[in-house]
């Protein structure tokens, strides 16, 4: 193929994605009532049991705002309801092969390794498993949004880094984080995104996704000694920090706060991503690391003071995480951003 044509074709392919993201519905005008708080019951996966074979707590996002109801930090009719991702909302990033693959019980059952997903019908993975997830990638994708016209918000879901254009994997069947980033340049005039991962996984999905892309600049701290081992993927990282499998609260945040200033001098962002998996707790079966839960609190107050004291919208996603006491951590932490006035939770 001609270069030309070549580029004719990309010109094609982004014009088809403006039009997808300038026709979606995924943005709409969320009242001053509303805190910028995203969450849907729907967020929560259950599915005659089988959601419990794998270690995620599909029930954590739920769980996470009844804890905050019940600290009176909030009340449930502030909370903002997302709208469900369409087809044509995936294909911003996602290819017809991929989302075609999803009506597969088997590929689905690979992708959230639990493998008697396999046997059930397909029609009944759609309803029980993919569709809470597109609910969340709408929340990722309404967040940016709302953090643009009020400095912050939070999807209490999300943050699924593992699944790529192409690709799903690690619980994570689509590219929320691609996803929003792609909505945010076209509709809300941003041009250079940060992602900071701090889950204890390495972020592949959307290293992938913008590996030659010079406008997303990724932070990324993680286990190198667990999933995903994606070794093309971390040459794709702009900011790599490996924090190895034993790492204790003290060593990881002297860590995160080097690699925060390290990131100020390499790129200055309009837009954070911040994918604050709680998979780093001490205890946690698959993140391996010895972080205290003051010190999860204190993680992600400094990355909300980072981004407030330089004026740049920030959204936080809940990602990872495989202890039941992870929702609790998160609500608690989200309750310490509101005492020291890094987010207001007051509608």
């Amino acid at each position: 193929m001609s270069s030309t044509a070549s580029s004719s074709k990309t010109d094609d392919a982004e014009a088809l994605r403006r039009h997808r993201i300038l026709s979606s519905h995924l943005y709409y005008d969320v009242p001053p009532s509303k805190v910028p708080l995203i969450y849907s019951p729907s967020y929560d996966i259950a599915f005659f049991g089988i959601e419990k074979l794998h270690p995620f707590d599909s029930s954590k996002w739920g769980r996470i705002c009844r804890f905050l109801t019940k600290e009176g930090i909030m009340d449930q009719k502030h909370l903002v309801e997302p709208v469900e991702a369409t087809k044509d909302d995936l294909l911003v990033v996602h290819s017809e092969s991929y989302l075609k693959s999803l009506n597969s019980s088997l590929n689905v059952s690979m992708i959230v390794e639990v493998p008697p997903v396999a046997m059930l019908p397909n029609c009944l993975v759609q309803k029980k498993v993919l569709h809470p997830f597109r609910k969340q990638v709408g929340g990722t994708i309404l967040a940016a949004k709302l953090a643009k016209e009020r400095g912050w918000a939070i999807n209490v879901g999300g943050g699924f880094h593992h699944c790529s254009l192409e690709k799903g994997g690690g619980f994570c069947v689509y590219a929320d984080i691609s996803l929003c980033i792609h909505f945010a340049f076209v509709l809300l005039n941003i041009s250079r995104v940060m992602i900071i991962d701090l889950d204890a996984h390495q972020g592949n999905g959307h290293e992938m996704d913008f590996f030659d892309d010079r406008r997303v600049f990724i932070l990324d701290m993680y286990n190198p000694g667990i999933y995903p081992l994606d070794f093309e993927a971390r040459r794709y990282i702009d900011l790599g920090v490996e924090v190895k499998s034993g790492t204790a609260t003290d060593e990881y945040l002297t860590k995160l706060d080097h690699a925060l200033e390290v990131a100020e001098k390499k790129f200055d962002p309009d837009f954070i991503v911040y994918n604050a998996g709680t998979d780093i707790l001490d205890g946690d079966p698959l993140g391996r690391l010895k972080i205290s839960p003051d010190g999860i609190a204190s993680r992600d107050e400094k990355v909300f003071r980072f981004a407030r004291e330089r004026n740049i919208p920030l959204i936080m996603l809940t990602s990872g995480g495989y202890m039941k006491s992870s929702a609790k951590v998160i609500a608690d932490s989200i309750v310490n951003l509101a005492n020291k006035s890094l987010i207001d939770m007051k509608s």
